[in-house]
């Protein structure tokens, strides 16, 4: 198993990705996440870069994209990201009833969608383009 990438012995070209995420997220440190993708210096970039623009302000405000970031992490079961991502939407408003409807419709969504493939449901004729 390999060990995490100490900011203060990684490359030039890590300790720069790492200077953008801490500038970017306004944090004195990275996570965990990124000084493990550190160990492949191109891997660690290219998920910085598409992850920066994904999550930034558009169409969808900050909490919303947290809040379908943590839905996928809670459906896809992993601890990791649901602890991070549940810690980003409350840090960007996410209250504990949002978060209690949020897992509800989670729930919901894993149970009627495992149903409708299950019984091999068509798609109406009206939910067509």
């Amino acid at each position: 198993m390999p060990k995490p990438i100490d900011p203060r012995k990684a490359s030039r070209e890590v300790r720069a990705v790492f200077d953008d995420i801490k500038t970017t997220r306004n944090v004195p440190d990275v996570n965990n996440f990124w000084k493990y993708l550190a160990h492949d210096p191109a891997l660690l970039e290219r998920t910085w870069t598409s992850i920066k623009a994904t999550m930034a302000p558009g169409a969808l405000d900050p909490l919303v994209k947290e809040m379908i970031y943590l839905a996928v992490s809670v459906t896809n079961g992993c601890q990791y990201c649901i602890a991070s991502h549940t810690a980003a939407a409350r840090k960007a408003g996410m209250s504990e009833a949002m978060f209690g409807e949020l897992m509800a419709v989670v729930g919901m969504a894993n149970e009627t969608n495992r149903l409708a493939n299950g019984y091999r449901v068509p798609i109406d004729a009206a939910f067509e383009d």
